[in-house]
This record gives structure tokens, C-alpha cells and sequence, in this order.
């Protein structure tokens, strides 16, 4: 293979991935990436051979050479654009980033955005080095798209025509994994030249091209510049014998070609990050409100002779809430037509409300609502992945770089929505502490540094050839150091009564150590749990709410890893406003799990644990595997707000003399993996401009992206909008509430009012109010 041609084939192979066909926005853009591509090998054929003419042909050869040494190491298999491996003769880089070690100065993925979103797998096709085959992955298309579970294939059809090899795609049960060997063993009988490396690279490119769970660069063409110019300084000047016009020419020409090369491949990055940056679509969204906060009885009658309020009676009997109860949560999914009714009974809405609970991946989230709740939240506090190397209901195995990347992304924007006087804390334990706390020295100050809070507690675990780990780390930020609200908190002592509930304060001012406030693996309190082990308590959470936010104030807490959502359960019960975002399956009124018991089925039955088992996996002597129903985040504050149900009322409510009542929304968000799959691209052709390069001109100007939301009424003149061409149940007043910052003040069946008197007719609305969501360039 000559070197022009290694240059091309790797060049093609890192930036297109493998032929693939299937519908969908990323499948697209790999195919779009592949027309385009052809255009622009022609370019660069043509502008090198311009090139060249110019100087030494000689220098041909060395060029190519070049080229594959330089951007092969910036391009991982999936198209990512990073460190693939380190720099050419930098012996700097090669010390600080490595396979073994990847954080020890920097981390390599720092100039990314690690996208954490949702796995969509989709039947496809594969074909390479005359090899084809057909991954059937209609199995798991209706599996929960975040469980964190690992992909086993088997073996389905070899069609005798082409013998193309059927992969059949599903979840791993219970650890299971694909044996590659005995795989291609079966496959050996039709196809005889099969090997192991052939089936574990097609098992590769399948993962690669149906993950949407990948870095996006924030910025690929300075990136590949910078990177280029970090290699030529060694390459040029370790090679320089002698500076000739000749040898600066040819070394010109190098820089040239790699420069337009970096601006075309940059564009397919640029644009992964402007749908990743693009604001979300409200969808699915509903409110729920105890009857006490609804002043009109008649309307209180109406939703009780309404043909779902059974359904309404449903919910309530599964989540163990009293239907008779005056503060029975209305959840207005199940009365739409009435839905407008209820919300016209409040003249203010959404300063009406306690809560927002939002489904989206975290980032998605916190940059939509940014608008609406910057600089207002006074305490941020998270629970996030403590980089364990388990998975659990969510994914926490994670390279220290990839870690790094994720929390310093979420950290950097939730800043934004601090107040001067707010504080922050996150929850962490001896395998990222240290990470998290260089996180926010470099986003908050050093000086903004209040505390480093041991969490003792006595949990049972058997340690050896270790101390007993008995504690976790919260660490206290705030974003003013002169300004920041703080509560001082006092150690609850015992009054001798003999009533261990009865406590007294006798003046002690609690310090940094907390070792009053046992886990739930300790206590194992059924009625506080939601079969998270690593649930926090709320006793805790209660703690570090009144110790960060203002006496008998509204002032809003904000979670964005909920988790099970203790955060906002506290905050309610303490007459906090809250928001909450939560992307897991954990997210609903009820969801399925998968548990391991170490009880009979009679001591499940009569423990105070109130699941449902749907199903035994596996049992044993001294062991149960079953697939349960838990409450999930909506469930259990449905429950708060009953102030009953499996449960409610907790230690803390009795403590706080909870009553129940409250008002909130909660709604899911568009997430990119979604949008990427709805948007339009269709081109393939390089636009010529006088003023710019091929290279550099926005290849995707004639893309449709999302307008399928438009259409042209000729005979008006008119461009009309229709959201329901895009998603089923948009949010259009809390969508633009969140593209425009303003509050809602009013919502009616054709107009939305905000909280500075602008009506807006969602009836026929403007499409230059939505253009942000549905096109960019």
C-alpha cells in the first residue's frame, strides 16, 4: 500500500466508520460524513498534486507520511477527536498521559464534553473485507434506554445466498457474556474462514456506531491546530539540516494540507456539539397538587366524577395512600381536559409552585432551564457516582479522565445558577474526594472552600488486611465567602429522660465530624429506603439544608443527580422550593428492578419491605434473586405530599410535624441521542463560496435538521408550526419559559402569559421564537 493510500484509508476509516445503513440522525450523519468525504479526498487529491507541482516531488512521500503520523493519533475509533495517543516525540505528553495512568498533570479528555446519555441500539448491517453482517437488535429497542448493562450476542441465521451472519443482540442476565469462541465455532460451519478477530471487530464497530454515549470536542479545529503545531515544532526543527527556500516550501505545504484537513473534519464535531448545546423540548409534562391547594369544590367534583379518576384511585392504592385523604395528590395526567382548570385557579403559576422534578440526562438539563434559574438557587447539593468501579442503577465505572470530564462539565454550568449568598456540596467518598475538591477550588476559588465534613457512621462491612471504612466526605463550598448564608448547627444530646427521641441542645456547636447520623445499611430502615444501598438519610439531608439556607424562607434547592430523591423529598418537607433531575429509570412512580435477597419468601412477605415480586429469577439455599416493582422519585413524592403511603410519614415528617401538601411540575426534556435521530441530513455535495474554502464552509447549510416542525402555507404567505410533526405532547409555554428565562404567569388554552406581561398566541406561533430549537449553523 503506498503511502498516499495509507493516508486516505485511515483517514476514511476513523472519520466514517464502517458502512452502515439503518435510519436515524447519527446513522445518518455517518453516511453523510462518507458522501462528503469522497467530495472532499478529491480536494485535498487535487490541491496536493497543485501543491507539489510547485516544489520537489520528492517531498510526496514524506508528505503522506506525515499526515498519517499526525492525525491518526487524534481520532479514536467511535470518530471521538482527542488523545488517542500521545503526541509524536513529546516527552512531556507521553508522561502525563498514559493507557496505565490517564490523570497525573491533566487529564487527556479535558478539552471534551463527555456525553452521558441514553444507549439506543438499532438493527443494522455490517460490511467489511467481504464480510457481512446483520446485528438484529430488536430484542432490547424496548429496554430501559439507561440501564447500564452489558450486551451479549448469539448466533441467529447464516443466509446461504451471501452468507450474511445474523447476530442476535440483547441485554446480559444475571453477568452472562458472549463466549467469542464458541461463537465463531458455530459460525465456522457455514462460514469457514471466520475468526475471532474478525467477529470481535464487527462486535466493536456495532457498539461503536448504535452508542450515543461518546466525548464531543468543544472545540476540534483549535484543538487539531494547537495539536499540530505542538508536533511541527519537533518535526521541524529535529529535522531541520538546513533551511532552504525548498524545505520551507515543502514544509508549508504540510501545514496547508493539514490545516484544510482539520477544517473539514472539524465541522462533523462542530455540529455533534451544536445539537448537544442546542436548547430541549418540554414534553410529556404534568402537574400534581393536593386537593387542599385547589380552592374550587366544584372543580374538586369534577375530577371525582371524571372517567379516569379511577385511575387516580389506582395510583393512590399502590403507592398506600389513602383515597379518603383530603391531601391526596391530583396527578394531572389523568385529567388533561381539566388540566387548564386547575392551573387557572392560581394568578401567579409558577411562583405557585414548590418543585420542578425533571427526567434528562443532567447536562441537557441544566443548560435548558438555565434561563429560567440562574443565579436563584441558594443550596446545590449532589450525590454523584463515586467512581467506585460497580455498576449500580446507574453507570459508575469510569476511567479518572472520563470522570474528571463528566463532573467538571455538570460543575461548570450549575455554578451559573448559585446565588450570592448560595453554597455547595457534594457528596463523595475516598475514590474521587480528592478529584472533587480540585474540581471546585478551580470553579468556585480556593478561598470558597468551607468545610470537609466526615460522615461517620457504623456500617457492618469486613475489612482485611485494612482498617474498617466507616465514612463518607461531604465537601462544603459556597459562592461568596462574604456573603454566603450559614446556619451554625448544634449536637443533639440525650436529656437523660430515657426517651431517646426527646432531645435537648445544651449549646455545643457541631463541628466538621457527624457521627449521629447512621446509614440506612446500618438502620436499614424499610420505610425510608428505595433499595438504593447508597441512599442518603434524611436526617442528613435535613442537616445540610437548614445549615445552607435562610429561616422560614422559600429558597430553592437544587439536586441534579436525584438519584432516589431524598434531596427533594427533605426540601419539601422543610418548605424549600426544589428541582430535581433524575435520568434513570428511578424517575417514575413504580419501576422494575432486578433484587438480591438473603430472606425467605415468607420473611419477604412479612417484612416491612412493601415491593411487589414479579418474578424469581434464581434461588438458592440462602440466596433469592428476584425482579421486584420499587417506588420510584414521582411515587415517593406523591407520598410527601399525601404526607402517607408505604412510605410516608418518616422519622424526619414526624419530627417536622409534616402535614402533607404541595404543588408541583414535572415533565421529561428532548435528550440529543433523540434529537440527533429526528434531524435531517441529506446533502452531500461541498458548497462553494469566493469568500471561503470548501473546507471551512458550513457543509450542513441545506440540511432540513429539525424543520420538519414548519410548514408553508403559499396560500397565507404564511410559515406555520407544528411540534407534533417532531414529539407527541410538547410543553410549549415551559419550552419557551426556558428558552426565554421568563417565569409563567398564566396559561390558557391558546396563550401563555409571562411573568412580564407578554402573550404569546402558542396557537400560531411565531417559528422565529422556536428557530434555536429546531435549526442551527
Amino acid at each position: 500500500m503506498t503511502k498516499d493510500q495509507r493516508f486516505f484509508r485511515a483517514l476514511e476509516e476513523v472519520f466514517t466508520g464502517a458502512k452502515v445503513e439503518g435510519q436515524g440522525g447519527f446513522i445518518n450523519l455517518m453516511q453523510i460524513k462518507s458522501r462528503y468525504y469522497e467530495a472532499v479526498k478529491r480536494a485535498l487529491r487535487q490541491d496536493i498534486g497543485t501543491a507539489l507541482d510547485k516544489t520537489s516531488f520528492s517531498f510526496r512521500d514524506e508528505l503522506y507520511d506525515k499526515l498519517y503520523s499526525f492525525f491518526h493519533r487524534y481520532f479514536t475509533e467511535s470518530g471521538s477527536i482527542y488523545f488517542r495517543s500521545t503526541p509524536f516525540h513529546n516527552n512531556v505528553y507521553e508522561k502525563i498521559y498514559t493507557n496505565e495512568e490517564d490523570v497525573i498533570l491533566f487529564w487527556k479528555t479535558q478539552m471534551l464534553y463527555y456525553v452521558k446519555t441514553d444507549r439506543i441500539f438499532r438493527s443494522m448491517p455490517i460490511e467489511f473485507d467481504d464480510y457481512q453482517f446483520y446485528f438484529d437488535a430488536s430484542k432490547i429497542e424496548n429496554k430501559s434506554a439507561n440501564e447500564k448493562r452489558e450486551l451479549v450476542f448469539e448466533l441467529g441465521e447464516i443466509q446461504e445466498e451471501d452468507k450474511t451472519i445474523t447476530l442476535i443482540v440483547g441485554h446480559s442476565e444475571n453477568g452472562n457474556k458472549t463466549d467469542t469462541i464458541d461463537l465463531v465455532k458455530d459460525i465456522r460451519q457455514e462460514v469457514r474462514s471466520m475468526t475471532t478477530d474478525v467477529l470481535e471487530r464487527a462486535i466493536r464497530i456495532f457498539k461503536q456506531q448504535s452508542e450515543v454515549d461518546f466525548f464531543i470536542n468543544k472545540n476540534a479545529g483549535e484543538f487539531l491546530q494547537e495539536q499540530f503545531k505542538l508536533w511541527s515544532y519537533q518535526y521541524f526543527w529535529d529535522g531541520a539540516k538546513e533551511w532552504t527556500e525548498v524545505r520551507i516550501n515543502q514544509l508549508q505545504i504540510l501545514k496547508d494540507i493539514a490545516f484544510k484537513t482539520i477544517d473539514f473534519v472539524a465541522q462533523f464535531e462542530d455540529e455533534l456539539l451544536k445539537i448537544w448545546h442546542k436548547p430541549k423540548f418540554v414534553k410529556n409534562a404534568n402537574y400534581v397538587i393536593t386537593q387542599d391547594r385547589i380552592p374550587d369544590e366544584q372543580l374538586i367534583q369534577q375530577i371525582k366524577r371524571h372517567k379516569n379518576y379511577a385511575l387516580q384511585i389506582k395510583e393512590w392504592k399502590d403507592l398506600g395512600i389513602d383515597k379518603d385523604n383530603p391531601k391526596a395528590p391530583i396527578d394531572t395526567k389523568y385529567f388533561k381536559d381539566l388540566e387548564l382548570d386547575i392551573l387557572g385557579q392560581f394568578e401567579d403559576l409558577d411562583k405557585s409552585l414548590d418543585g420542578w422534578l425533571i427526567k434528562s440526562e443532567n447536562y441537557q438539563a441544566l443548560k435548558t432551564i438555565l434561563p429560567k434559574f440562574k443565579e436563584k438557587i441558594q443550596t446545590i447539593y449532589i450525590d454523584p457516582p463515586f467512581n467506585t468501579g460497580e455498576d449500580f442503577v446507574y453507570s459508575d465505572k469510569f476511567q479518572n479522565s472520563s470522570w474528571l470530564t463528566l463532573m467538571t462539565n455538570r460543575l461548570t454550568l450549575s455554578k451559573q445558577f448559585l446565588l450570592q449568598t448560595g453554597n455547595y456540596f457534594i457528596h463523595l467518598d475516598k475514590n474521587a474526594n480528592y478529584f472533587g475538591r480540585i474540581i471546585l477550588n478551580n470553579l468556585l476559588g480556593r478561598s470558597t472552600f468551607k468545610n470537609e465534613i466526615i460522615w461517620g457512621y457504623e456500617k457492618p462491612r469486613i475489612a482485611k488486611n485494612k482498617f474498617k471504612e466507616n465514612h463518607d466526605t461531604v465537601l462544603f463550598f459556597c459562592k461568596d465567602k462574604d456573603n454566603s448564608i450559614f446556619n451554625v448547627q448544634y449536637v443533639e444530646k440525650q436529656n437523660g429522660s430515657g426517651d431517646r427521641y426527646k432531645k435537648d441542645y445544651e449549646g455545643k456547636v457541631l463541628g466538621d465530624w457527624w457521627s449521629d447520623i447512621p446509614s440506612y445499611s446500618t438502620i436499614m430502615s424499610a420505610k425510608e429506603r428505595v433499595y438504593f444501598s447508597s441512599q442518603k438519610p434524611e436526617k442528613l439531608m435535613a442537616r445540610i439544608i437548614d445549615c445552607s439556607t435562610r429561616k422560614n424562607e422559600q429558597d430553592f434547592v437544587l439536586d441534579f443527580f436525584l438519584g432516589s430523591g431524598t434531596t427533594v423529598a427533605v426540601s419539601h418537607k422543610m418548605n424549600k422550593r426544589w428541582i430535581g433531575i433524575e435520568m434513570s429509570k428511578t424517575f417514575s412512580n413504580l419501576y422494575e428492578d432486578i433484587l438480591t435477597i438473603e430472606k425467605t419468601e415468607e420473611e419477604v412477605d412479612e417484612s416491612e419491605d412493601k415491593f411487589k415480586v414479579l418474578e424469581i429469577i434464581k434461588e438458592n439455599k440462602n440466596q433469592r434473586v428476584l425482579r421486584v416493582l420499587k417506588f420510584g422519585v414521582l411515587g415517593k413524592m406523591k407520598m410527601v405530599l399525601a404526607g402517607q403511603g408505604y412510605r410516608e410519614p418518616t422519622k424526619l415528617a414526624q419530627d417536622l410535624n409534616w402535614q402533607g401538601g404541595g404543588f408541583f411540575k414535572y415533565y421529561e426534556l428532548e435528550q440529543y441521542e433523540e434529537a440527533l435521530a429526528k434531524c435531517k441530513y441529506k446533502d452531500g455535495d461541498l458548497l462553494k463560496s469566493p469568500s471561503r474554502t470548501p473546507y471551512q464552509e458550513y457543509v450542513f447549510m441545506k440540511d432540513e435538521k429539525l424543520l420538519d416542525a414548519l410548514a408553508i402555507d403559499y396560500e397565507q404567505n404564511k410559515v406555520r408550526v407544528n411540534l407534533d410533526a417532531l414529539y407527541p405532547n410538547i410543553d410549549i409555554a415551559e419550552t419557551l419559559s426556558h428558552l426565554t428565562g421568563k417565569w409563567i404567569k398564566k396559561i390558557s388554552a391558546d396563550e401563555v402569559e409571562f411573568e412580564d406581561g407578554e402573550k404569546v398566541d402558542i396557537k400560531n406561533l411565531d417559528y422565529k421564537r422556536i428557530k434555536p430549537l429546531i435549526w442551527w449553523r
